[in-house]
């Protein structure tokens, strides 16, 4: 998660935006809900942590129970609908797709799921140019695994087309 908010920070940046980001590396890191912010605007940044998010991205259920319940109903939440059980009281503003599934099936590598979520969330939310987004992965992923992410983000793209 934490590598996808950076390659979101260096795409919006080639686009010629201003960014902050910030990252949890505490004990939840490896194995729950960790946390990446990316701030994308066009002014300058204030206040460099997120106070109300516009889109959100959860990979585990723990993510989901730890940050759903602050964010109102304009948010894009967008959750892996293999991991996560959302209950159905909750907001219509849940987009849900197979993310790890496609990560083990399409691409061959679950570590991939949070490029391919990448992918998903750009086309949903159209945060940075594809191109920029392209670029941002190829150079900042190791070049051993650089075609194993970049086809990750053309799999999060075709899963959103596919459903639209």
């Amino acid at each position: 998660l934490v590598l996808a908010g950076i390659i979101l920070a260096e795409a919006a940046m080639r686009d010629g935006k201003n960014v902050a980001v910030a990252q949890s590396y505490g004990p939840e890191a490896r194995l729950g809900a960790s946390k990446a912010e990316v701030i994308i605007s066009t002014e300058k940044i204030a206040y460099p942590q997120v106070t109300q998010p516009d889109v959100l991205l959860c990979l585990s259920q723990e993510a989901f129970d730890k940050y759903f319940p602050a964010v109102d109903k304009r948010v894009l939440v967008l959750i892996d609908s293999m991991q996560v059980q959302v209950p159905s009281s909750t907001k219509n503003n849940i987009r849900t797709l197979p993310l790890l599934r496609s990560a083990v099936e399409q691409v061959g590598n679950k570590l991939v799921a949070n490029v391919i979520a990448l992918g998903a969330l750009n086309v949903l939310a159209e945060l940075v140019s594809w191109e920029n987004l392209q670029e941002a992965v190829a150079r900042r992923t190791p070049e051993k695994y650089r075609a194993q992410n970049l086809r990750a983000l053309e799999v999060g793209r075709q899963l959103v087309q596919t459903l639209q």
